[in-house]
């Protein structure tokens, strides 16, 4: 180990070696060494929060006379450096990481305070490590990682679901509805437990797709509201130690500003440090979002399936070779990434419900693996959304020929019947046509039954 490629620190453990050229610090480096569990990190949306949260700490600090104005400055235009990702590569900690998630708030600190003194060296400071702007008395400065970790998730949740997820399911919905009008003339046979059923226009059922679609975006938008909700300045366990009394109300006013989105302080302080209400609600709403996605591209999936020996009513843009062994062959490609990635979501759920079951007394320590659930869910499925938008919808065509062919075919036009001469006859004629295999109105003709308002009634005109 060459001694000009490591840097002694000393924390209160001891002394910890830092590679020379890291901006993180001591306690970053023990995380490091310590959580080798899953070569994932917090996402660059997680990142960029934090790097919000403590620009704006420093400015309020600043403004109510806790923190000079030289170091402030050099914090505010650290942690803007931060939030533009210009330091992604120096947050080194494990998603799977120390309880609560203080190993990457100090990871953040220990970024922002060493390139804040960086940029404060024309004003007789030491080297990287020497901490002229401390991690924890002037960046952490009036916070604890119990208000800013949560807070921080929010942030970026918010964010992502405004500016990523809701764009991308109301282009879904969009794209839905305007299958559903192109569609709408088209006569299809209906089923219900995958068996025959009476008539449905392709259209129809393309708008029950857009409406479901159009139903789980208002629940996703509902959740923003909580989100909204930072509890900056509840410190430790939500008592406002160590905090001027005006800087929870303003350091929130600084980024509900800056963001020019309604976050606020929360209705009981107490309440926002000891559960992940929030997340927990965000995350149910993202999995019955995944429940729906599942049964629309698996009708998908059904309704183009052949395209010889299957239903074949419809046709998929092709978007890749399909098989190693078998030439010409096309899969649904788009729309089985779509239901893998809302089975992960489904999963995601289950982990975020039994990490909040772990809140005890005052905090949850597993903020970590709710972060990082509930913001790759966020991101998959906005991603898979686009991509089925993108690659699937907009070119589904319909085979007007085969759905018309199943439609007339369907013994399920026997329903026409039942006002005329009630369900039981109706039935015993759909069961003999079918043990004889003849049509309806070919059994009608032959039992003496085949009149004008009979025939009116099995056609798609009488039940539709």
């Amino acid at each position: 180990m060459s001694s000009d490629q490591y840097r002694k620190e000393m924390d209160t453990l001891g002394v910890v070696l830092v590679p020379a050229s890291a901006y993180y610090g001591s306690q970053t480096q023990r995380a490091i060494g310590n959580f080798p569990i899953s070569n994932k990190t917090l996402p660059r949306s997680f990142i960029r929060a934090q790097g919000i949260i403590k620009s704006s700490a420093a400015l309020t600090n600043m403004e109510l006379g806790k923190l000079p104005k030289e170091t402030a400055n050099a914090i505010i235009e650290a942690s803007e450096e931060v939030i533009q990702g210009k330091w992604d590569d120096q947050f080194k900690v494990d998603v799977y990481q120390a309880g609560a998630g203080t190993s990457q708030n100090m990871n953040a600190n220990e970024v922002i305070g060493n390139r804040a003194t960086e940029l404060l060296k024309n004003s007789s400071n030491g080297p990287v490590g020497s901490f002229r702007v401390h991690p924890n008395d002037h960046v952490n400065m009036a916070q604890s990682t119990n208000d800013t970790f949560p807070s921080a998730l929010h942030i970026a949740a918010v964010e992502n679901i405004t500016s990523k997820l809701m764009p991308a399911l109301l282009d879904l919905q969009q794209a839905l509805q305007d299958k559903s009008v192109e569609f709408m003339p088209i006569l299809k046979s209906g089923r219900t437990h995958l068996h025959d059923a009476v008539p449905i226009q392709l259209g129809q059922e393309f708008s029950g797709f857009a409406s479901t679609i159009q139903s789980v975006y208002t629940q996703i938008e509902a959740t923003l509201d909580p989100l909204y909700e930072i509890g900056l300045g509840g410190n430790a366990i939500g008592t406002v130690i160590n905090t001027h009394p005006d800087y929870p109300k303003k350091v929130v006013q600084v980024i509900s500003n800056r963001l020019e989105m309604p976050f606020r302080q929360p209705s009981n302080m107490f309440s926002f440090m000891q559960n992940r209400n929030a997340a927990i609600h965000t995350m149910g709403a993202l999995k019955e979002l995944a429940v729906h996605l599942i049964k629309i591209t698996s009708d998908l999936r059904l309704l183009s399936s052949g395209p010889r020996t299957g239903l074949a009513e419809i046709s998929l843009p092709p978007v890749q070779p399909g098989s190693t062994i078998m030439p010409g062959k096309v899969n649904p490609a788009i729309l089985e990434m779509v239901h893998m990635v809302c089975c992960q979501v489904i999963g995601y759920e289950t982990a975020i419900a039994t990490a909040g079951i772990a809140s005890q007394l005052e905090i949850n320590v597993m903020m970590p693996l709710i972060a990082h659930t509930l913001l790759d869910s966020i991101e998959i499925m906005s991603n898979a959304i686009s991509t089925l938008v993108a690659k699937c919808i907009l070119g589904i065509q319909a085979d007007e020929v085969a759905c018309k062919t199943f439609m007339e075919s369907s013994l399920s036009l026997v329903t026409g019947l039942n006002p005329i001469m009630g369900y039981d006859l109706a039935a015993k004629i759909g069961m003999q046509a079918d043990i004889e295999n003849k049509t309806l109105k070919q059994v009608l003709l032959e039992m003496g039954l085949l009149t004008d308002e009979v025939e009116k009634a099995i056609t798609h005109e009488g039940l539709i």
